[in-house]
């Protein structure tokens, strides 16, 4: 662990040209497992998310609605925040890029950039998608017969006065970056086509619009406003005090990790580090490319992106009020490997949640609180100073291992070993034993057992902490374990910790309570 301990995680920012659909808040979950989980293991954690406002597409989404543009970005944000909230999203700070305080940044990085020579005058000529607010190569014209790969929309031919960043004259430290930071891009499925797109495509950037209203200002040429990626990529170090606050920015720069679509990978892995070195800072030390939740179309059976543009998108409140934000958290990061891709259906949500969720842990939980409580008076007497018996062999190796995958992002595999691994064959256990037989003839044998059960949803609560924070927190708390709550790390879960009260049931779930997971029919 660094001295001092601290961790700065980002996601990428969105447009707020309408709501989050749950292919968004699939990234978010990821960034917030990474923030929890480095709370959790001792380190000062900055999570910072927010929106994208400085585009054509937000002020035109506005003009379309009769509203002020600026109006329009807050009331969004607003929106995009009580998503969030909902979700149990523990970012630490949300920034609008319409701010002052990102404005005041932009306009101070790149007149630096432009003081060390990497920024000049030209002219560009090319094809144009809106939506994506970017030129497209005459290759990517050709191969998708003059439409937008993305969003299926004829490009437009412009022809333009603008500034440009050098881009190219970055190419040969890029390469020398790469090679001495190999796990900067992860997964490493993404280092090679950026790499590749270096050593081949690397080609300056056009920075700059003009005839724009809404934006910021080029500050060595107010004619002009900044170009959407070189203005959103600041972000990253406008929130944390670039041009504002030198100390707070040398507190938390360079970010530990930046979690991003696996769409705009080249942006975060080829533009922004040659953004940094072009204005003197260190680049950052990861990029997360993770992959897209899909969903099969119903009509014709093709797989497809969920997408604003498509039209398909389903919003996180949709199954957030249904069924619990809990429910939601476990199946995006149980079922879409964060990596990679996963798909989306309504039957495969409810399958995963009833047989992992209901009968899994929330019937486990149910049984340990319904035999403690009633045939024991919800205290296990004698077990002060008590070692629980070996339900789970090896369990500080499989405790490692699931570190291994948090750490990774692997976050479907730590999932996948905690019930395979842990809970699995602690069901067997209680199965195989049947306590509330069990008491009817040896309530000592009867006792160990719940005993060694509560010790293990007490692993089970901590490794969960991360990622379904709501019912990690009930389970914890339905017992008097000794260490509290808010100070528990993924160490506490390798160890057995002493014990110097029996242990007891919480007064209020003696007489039973409803199931922590309701099963959905």
């Amino acid at each position: 662990m660094p001295d001092p301990a601290r961790y700065y995680v980002t996601t990428a920012i969105d447009y707020p040209n309408s709501r989050p659909h749950i292919g968004t808040a699939f990234e978010k979950l990821g960034a917030d497992v990474q923030a929890r989980y480095r709370r959790m293991q001792g380190y000062e954690v900055f999570f910072l998310m927010g929106n994208d406002e400085n585009t054509v597409k937000v002020s035109r989404r506005a003009a379309e609605l009769g509203r002020d543009t600026q109006e329009y970005c807050d009331d969004m944000a607003q929106q995009f925040r009580e998503v969030w909230k909902a979700l149990d999203i523990s970012n630490d700070d949300f920034i609008q890029t319409s701010e002052p305080r990102h404005h005041a940044g932009c306009r101070a990085f790149i007149q630096k950039v432009h003081d060390n020579g990497h920024i000049y005058l030209g002219s560009y000529q090319g094809w144009y998608c809106d939506d994506c607010e970017e030129f497209k190569s005459d290759k990517i014209h050709e191969e998708n017969a003059g439409l937008c790969p993305t969003h299926k929309k004829p490009l437009v031919r412009r022809n333009e006065p603008c500034y440009f960043f050098a881009l190219s004259k970055f190419r040969d430290q890029l390469l020398a970056f790469y090679e001495a930071n190999p796990d900067f891009i992860q997964p490493e499925t993404r280092r090679n086509e950026v790499v590749t797109l270096v050593q081949t495509e690397l080609i300056d950037v056009n920075i700059s619009r003009s005839g724009e209203d809404w934006g910021i200002r080029v500050p060595f040429d107010e004619k002009y406003t900044i170009y959407v990626w070189f203005d959103a990529l600041l972000n990253y170090i406008t929130a944390i005090g670039y041009g504002s606050d030198d100390a707070r920015f040398a507190q938390w720069w360079p970010a530990d990790l930046h979690v991003i679509g696996k769409d705009i990978t080249r942006f975060h892995c080829a533009l922004w580090p040659a953004m940094c070195f072009a204005a003197g800072i260190a680049p950052p030390k990861h990029v997360f490319g993770h992959g897209f939740v899909y969903r099969k179309n119903e009509e014709t059976g093709a797989v497809e992106k969920f997408s604003k543009t498509l039209g398909n998108v389903i919003e996180p409140m949709d199954l957030i009020t249904k069924f619990s934000a809990e429910a939601f958290r476990y199946y995006f990061l149980r079922e879409c490997p964060f990596p990679s891709d996963g798909e989306f259906s309504f039957e495969r949500f409810a399958e995963k949640y009833n047989a992992d969720l209901a009968n899994n842990l929330g019937n486990l939980m149910s049984r340990q609180l319904k035999i403690v409580g009633k045939n024991f008076g919800g205290v296990l007497t004698g077990t002060a100073g008590v070692k629980p018996g070996v339900v789970v062999p090896d369990l500080p190796g499989i405790v490692t291992r699931i570190q291994g995958h948090v750490e990774a992002c692997r976050y479907h595999q730590a999932l996948q070993t905690i019930w395979l691994e842990i809970l699995n064959p602690t069901n067997k256990h209680v199965e195989d034993t049947q306590p509330w037989k069990l008491f009817k003839t040896d309530a000592e044998a009867a006792k160990r057992v719940m005993y060694d059960l509560a010790e293990v949803l007490r692993v089970v609560a901590i490794l969960l902490k991360p990622f379904l924070p709501r019912a990690a927190e009930v389970i914890y708390a339905a017992f008097n374990f000794p260490t509290p709550w808010a100070k528990v790390s993924y160490e506490d879960a390798k160890t057995w910790p002493e014990r110097a009260q029996d242990l007891t049931l919480d007064l209020g779930l003696r007489e039973g309570v409803k199931p922590l997971f309701p099963r959905i029919d």
